[in-house]
């Protein structure tokens, strides 16, 4: 069995390569049992969650990733998500590699955002808005420049510390990085908002939104979290990973069904639709679209044999 490394994923991962992985998988028959969350004590009153994700495609390969979250790491100088793939062979099911967790999943994570922005966004978007300075922040910022041309990024963050030193990080002459203390104003100028943060409380608000934006919401992953308020909600047509997963875990959609402002029914479509040509995307300029991400072990699968094939 190989130990595949952070480093080696890095390298392997390039985003174009991915997001057509990506949108192969989806189109390609995938076993996915529901994605099983167990909440720990992180043993100092904080919660933290376990979170274990199969998939198998018959007689080619199998995989399970195991995550943890432990959001107060933070305070310990710690990743707040760790964990590792297991990489097997579905004819024998002998383990074929062991790949570094965290790398592998924010590499997949902002190859789905990609993924779905070649869909949903316009194809002139030159403006991103990052919301959130965590470990997929620079991935994201990256992996929608890989389909769109986005030459101007802005960062928010709620500590502006931060994002200033992310944004000097990942500044370059012909790719602008700056950071902002405006979030409405920096909603406003945005052409493409993609969030990612731990947010329990709605941080992007439906009425900054304009014509023609395309919102990327890829924090949030439990029922009671959210990052956008109800109006981004009835605003925007949806599109989301998977169904299932989008309804059983997706805070941002779960909250306004709740309130009676979205009805699931009302999802317009998910990555099956998209990428097998079921469901159409953006249907005019003008349109305001959303994807929420909850993420799937589809994308896990994806990625790791890619990594496999090239590490």
């Amino acid at each position: 069995m190989r130990i595949i490394s952070a480093a080696e994923v890095e390298g392997a991962l390039d985003f174009t390569s991915l997001v057509e992985r990506l949108r192969q998988a989806f189109r390609r028959d995938t076993v996915v049992p529901a994605r099983y969350q167990h909440s720990l004590d992180d043993g100092n009153g904080g919660e933290a969650s376990l979170l274990l994700m199969p998939a198998w495609q018959a007689g080619q390969s199998a995989g399970v990733k195991l995550m943890t979250v432990f959001p107060n790491n933070a305070a310990q100088g710690l990743p707040s998500v760790m964990g590792a793939y297991l990489l097997l062979d579905a004819k024998t099911g002998s383990p074929k590699a062991l790949i570094d967790g965290p790398t592998l999943t924010v590499k997949r994570t902002a190859a789905a955002s990609a993924l779905a922005s070649r869909y949903l966004s316009r194809p002139d978007c030159e403006r991103l808005l990052m919301i959130g300075t965590g470990a997929l922040a620079p991935y994201l910022i990256t992996a929608h420049a890989s389909v769109r041309p986005i030459c101007n990024v802005l960062i928010w963050g709620r500590n502006p510390d931060k994002a200033e030193r992310l944004a000097k990080r990942l500044n370059r002459r012909d790719f602008r990085v700056d950071f902002t203390t405006d979030l409405q104003a920096a909603v406003r100028g945005a052409d493409v908002i993609s969030c990612a943060t731990l947010s329990s409380t709605p941080l992007l608000q439906g009425r900054w939104l304009r014509p023609g934006q395309h919102v990327d919401l890829v924090g949030a992953f439990r029922p009671d979290m959210r990052e956008s308020d109800n109006d981004v909600i009835k605003r925007a047509r949806i599109f989301v990973d998977t169904r299932e997963g989008a309804l059983r875990e997706a805070g941002d959609l779960l909250l306004p069904i709740r309130d009676g402002v979205f009805d699931p029914e009302d999802i317009a479509g998910d990555f099956f639709d998209m990428t097998r040509g079921a469901r159409a995307g953006r249907r005019y300029y003008d349109q305001i679209t959303l994807f929420k991400s909850v993420g799937t072990a589809i994308e896990d699968l994806a990625a790791a044999q890619l990594t496999f094939e090239r590490a």
